[in-house]
């Protein structure tokens, strides 16, 4: 006989409708609770966390957030997502080393606390210890390259090239090179995911990728580049520039008393190329050293124009001559000093452009009211006690801007460690 509430009685599987007439789904007490979270929520959600934050988390979490964290996938990702969708999550930091004296620390300082700290609080420099006094070929993603020499009996017998990441703490084993080094210059080839060290050494030019089994090999010549009919010139520095997203070095080209292009080094495609910079007025006949930069992930010069103020412009369209955009006019003002030289434009934060003034200082130009303050840097503890304090003077150094990731050298197949340079002081 049936009874009434039948429709009532569980049945595995089912949804019944109980007296109360809400549904119900029972569950075999055999399946298991989905995960708390899923993995690709967990990535996203370390996605968005600053690289400097992660890093100490390795040593903290269990061991598949550890493995994720140190994945080369994860880093490349994290470096698109910090560089295309939350600038925010890589700060900007400045390396130097001292030119004058060869000290064996790298100082590093926060861009961002210079731009944003009140100009009576300082922002201090944290110093690095390596092994040998080494100086910056380059930079990019977060990577920096640095470079070394042996010598005996004053004569160099032979260079090293060594990658580090700052942020991470590992460096990769020094690669040795063979010959005299002249103008070289790091970057990344956007294509094929592949690092490159360029150099001229004993005239020839000559690429390596860093890899587990790359080795040095000749390129297209570097020295045919240096000449414009029967005119010959030469680089203004012996670093190449290296633009993210566009997989280039650039240096900036010089002929006597004129200054009329870029040369540029695709790294994809290891060729050479060149174009004009910006066009100037034509009753301007004064000649002071523009200096190149990166702005706002373009490539920028910034020339002296008729001895009364400095013209900064950005290229928007990396490579085209017609896509200069004429960005900011800086008045002369007595903190930035005279000397032949232009200001050298390096970071930009809103409306406050970052320079490096000719006369010898960092400074914050503010492009909406004109106002030039000296930015407040406490070199004090950087361990070069021979070098003038950075609010003073910042002559004897040589100064790289980086951003900060998670890449590694081991991510591409070297050998790395973390004992080739040491954090003396808390980190940023």
């Amino acid at each position: 006989m049936r009874r009434d509430n039948d429709d009532a009685v569980p049945r595995k599987g089912k949804v019944v409708t109980t007296t109360g007439g809400w549904p119900e789904l029972l569950r075999r007490t055999t399946t298991k609770p989905p995960p708390i979270l899923l993995d690709e929520l967990i990535a996203e959600i370390l996605l968005r966390i600053p690289a400097r934050s992660l890093v100490p988390l390795r040593n903290s979490v269990c061991s598949s957030w550890r493995t994720l964290i140190s994945s080369s996938q994860f880093a490349k990702d994290h470096l698109r997502r910090s560089m295309e969708v939350d600038p925010g999550l890589t700060h900007p930091l400045m390396a130097y080393y001292g030119q004058t004296y060869s000290y064996p620390i790298i100082g590093v300082f926060s861009v961002r606390s210079v731009m944003e700290n009140a100009p009576h609080e300082p922002t201090k420099v944290v110093p690095y210890e390596g092994r040998r006094f080494r100086l910056i070929i380059g930079s990019c993603n977060g990577l920096l390259c640095l470079h070394d020499e042996e010598r005996q009996d004053g004569f160099i017998i032979s260079h090293r090239a060594m990658l580090w990441n700052p942020c991470t703490g590992f460096t990769s084993q020094p690669l040795e090179i063979e010959g005299l080094l002249s103008t070289c210059g790091f970057g990344y080839d956007h294509v094929n995911d592949k690092y490159k060290l360029f150099a001229i050494l004993d005239k020839k030019s000559r690429m390596f990728t860093f890899g587990p089994k790359s080795t040095w090999r000749t390129i297209q010549d570097f020295n045919r580049n240096f000449s414009d009919g029967n005119h010959r010139g030469c680089l203004v520095d012996g670093v190449g520039l290296f633009v993210s997203g566009t997989g280039t070095l650039n240096w900036l080209f010089h002929r006597y008393l004129s200054f009329v292009w870029v040369l540029s080094l695709d790294l994809v495609k290891e060729t050479f190329n060149q174009f004009s910079l910006p066009s100037r007025d034509s009753d301007d006949d004064h000649r002071v050293t523009p200096q190149l930069g990166i702005l706002r992930d373009c490539l920028a010069v910034c020339y002296e124009t008729k001895k009364t103020h400095w013209t900064v412009w950005l290229m928007k369209e990396y490579g085209v001559p017609q896509s200069w955009t004429k960005l900011a006019i800086i008045p002369h003002h007595p903190l930035l000093g005279r000397r032949p030289l232009s200001l050298r434009p390096i970071y930009m934060l809103k409306d406050v452009l970052l320079a490096f003034a000719p006369g010898g200082k960092f400074v914050l130009c503010n492009l909406n009211d004109g106002s030039i303050e000296i930015a407040n840097i406490d070199s004090s503890s950087d361990g070069m006690p021979k070098l003038c304090p950075l609010t003073q003077h910042a002559s004897g150094r040589i100064f790289e801007l980086y951003h900060e990731s998670l890449v590694s050298p081991f991510h591409f197949g070297l050998p790395s460690c973390s004992s080739e340079m040491r954090l003396i002081k808390p980190s940023l």
